[in-house]
């Protein structure tokens, strides 16, 4: 794609009835140029662009150029589609919805290389119809999928056509109780994301995660040392020998996390061998193909999402598998708002709980 404008110094911009309505220089019609292609470079795609402005040339019909860059800067974008499940747990957790919109709202508003959609009801019926077409099209970059369990996929042709998508280049993530999709399933999470949550093997205790370094990733990047309290799954089955697999969160949970008696989710032998040992709750994933996954277990509560760190990671991680170029000092990111936080959350909220404490659990979770 090769885009260039043609301008006189300086150039008498006329509206749709012959009339003058501003001046437009040389220099705008560069910056115009230079807008396009930051997109471009935002793709790894900086050869699609050429800054071609000259100074002769015919009068420009300024509401035909405003459409022109708009239309080719919205088609360079990565589109990056979440999937949310049901709200499941209360005013704030397994807020799924809530979760993805706020994440969305960011991308959009500080990566101009991203597009970014939430997509409520559960699975799309028409897949082509909502743009889940292959990344080496127009179509989305990126699948976001976090619900209760295998629930929002359904039935086995759904996760043969996200297979279908995956294998044509389309990053994809899991987060949360969206990594235990049942032993049938894992198969497919193990293919595209690296690992998943596997019932008698994995577990799902609540503690206090604290992570003290973190690996040097574009996943990473601007991203501090930080702790959270959540619901972090652990133990979780991953590719043999980790291959293609890169831990991006690692902490060691509380030995009593580890003494639960045999079961699907409270504990089993091989967890309970481990005292003191590391365990990996957040993972990068690049397949064979060199297309990308990621996996997160935390994110039970929608508050963790107000910790500065945790949000920026996530924010990260989400270009990293749309192949969106992650800025030297990740995703900027304002801490959130109360009303940020609060909005979109579902169900009934406590009729103790106010704008007050909200914030203050805000403050407690970015306290250092």
């Amino acid at each position: 794609d090769i885009y260039s404008l043609t301008a006189p110094r300086p150039l008498q911009c006329q509206n749709g009835l012959q009339e003058p309505v501003s001046q437009f220089y040389v220099p705008l019609a560069r910056e115009a140029m230079e807008e396009v292609g930051m997109i471009y470079k935002g793709m790894g795609k900086p050869e699609n662009v050429v800054l071609d402005v000259h100074e002769e040339g015919h009068v420009i019909d300024l509401p035909a150029l405003t459409s022109f860059l708009a239309q080719h800067l919205e088609a360079a974008k990565k589109r990056i589609v979440f999937l949310p499940g049901r709200q499941s747990h209360g005013w704030s957790g397994h807020a799924y919805t809530a979760d993805c919109k706020l994440l969305a709202q960011i991308l959009n508003e500080n990566v101009p290389a991203v597009q970014a959609v939430v997509l409520e009801g559960g699975w799309p019926r028409d897949l082509v119809g909502a743009g889940f077409k292959p990344a080496r099209t127009d179509g989305v970059a990126a699948i976001v999928i976090t619900c209760d369990g295998h629930g929002l996929l359904g039935p086995e042709s759904n996760w043969q056509a996200l297979d279908h998508l995956a294998k044509e280049g389309v990053g994809i993530a899991f987060l949360h109780y969206a990594l235990d999709p049942g032993k049938e399933y894992g198969k497919y999470l193990l293919d595209w994301i690296g690992g998943y949550y596997e019932q008698f093997w994995s577990i799902n205790p609540s503690w206090l995660a604290e992570f003290e370094s973190l690996p040097q990733h574009s996943i990473t990047r601007g991203v501090q040392p930080f702790r959270v309290d959540d619901e972090w799954y652990y133990h979780m089955r991953f590719r043999e020998d980790m291959k293609g697999v890169t831990p991006i969160l690692t902490a060691v949970p509380p030995d009593d996390t580890r003494k639960g008696p045999d079961g699907p989710h409270s504990g089993n032998p091989t967890v309970r061998a481990r005292l003191g040992m590391g365990e990996h709750v957040a993972w990068a994933y690049e397949r064979p193909d060199g297309s990308r996954g990621f996996g997160c277990t935390g994110g039970h509560t929608h508050w963790v999402y107000a910790n500065n760190n945790f949000r920026k990671l996530m924010l990260n991680a989400m270009c990293w598998i749309a192949k969106v170029e992650v800025p030297s000092e990740g995703v900027p990111t304002r801490t959130p708002t109360v009303e940020q936080m609060e909005a979109d959350l579902e169900g009934d909220r406590p009729q103790d709980w106010t704008p007050e404490r909200t914030r203050q659990i805000i403050e407690e979770l970015n306290r250092k």
